[in-house]
């Protein structure tokens, strides 16, 4: 009964947009990122639950996930615009240097090239959809508010957006890595190919941090 109830919700939605670019309204577009916001992110990685901080600077080239495993350790990925990330354990005192031909994300990163698949209910809220890439992502926009709610992952890996502030700046002395970043040689480049998997340049800092999200799933079996 549940999963005819959402097949009649979908066909509802379906046809709400459809009115809605009958009258003109058109196809809508992805809103934007602001230049500079903070969010806290929940997310399912293969049941494995954590949240995420997410300090995004476009202006000065940065951006930070600070990851809180579930009643475990928090995890440090932090990422330059020159292709440099740092990937670091404060508690354990590790790091892994990675170096990366593309940088950060630019806000309008979705606005180009994406798909729009249709309207749809997500914890709550009525979301105008978009795929990238065939599938390697999908992201989920409020319709009322423009907000981002949800995002999926071709891996399976979901994040839930449950703040969204807009403006906010982390202070400048938390984007320093530890001084054991600099004195290892402990690093890893990425190449820019996909192999059979075709991501466009601007989401090749997306797939590092899902990469870097499995590898350090596996340090801690």
């Amino acid at each position: 009964m549940a999963s005819r109830g959402n097949a009649a919700n979908r066909v509802a939605l379906a046809s709400i947009l459809l009115a809605f670019c009958g009258a003109g309204f058109g196809i809508p577009t992805p809103t934007p990122w602001p230049e500079q916001f903070h969010a806290l992110l929940f997310q399912n990685s293969s049941g494995k639950l954590s949240t995420i901080d997410l300090w995004y600077d476009f202006p000065n080239g940065r951006n930070f996930n600070i990851i809180h495993h579930q009643l475990g350790s928090t995890l440090y990925d932090l990422e330059w615009t020159n292709g440099t990330s740092f990937y670091y354990d404060l508690d354990a005192g590790s790091c892994k240097t990675m170096h990366f031909p593309v940088g950060i994300l630019s806000p309008d990163w979705l606005v180009s090239n994406s798909t729009y698949i249709g309207v749809e209910k997500v914890g709550g809220f009525t979301c105008n959809v978009w795929s990238k890439a065939d599938g390697f992502i999908v992201y989920y926009e409020d319709v009322e508010t423009k907000r981002p709610v949800h995002w999926l992952f071709f891996t399976g890996m979901s994040q839930y957006v449950m703040t969204f502030e807009p403006g906010k700046v982390l202070e400048d002395e938390a984007w320093q890595a530890p001084w054991y970043c600099f004195d290892r040689e402990e690093n890893e480049s990425f190449q820019e190919n996909g192999g059979d998997l075709k991501v466009p340049s601007e989401l090749w800092s997306v797939l590092k941090h899902t990469t870097l999200l499995d590898m350090a799933e596996r340090s801690r079996m």
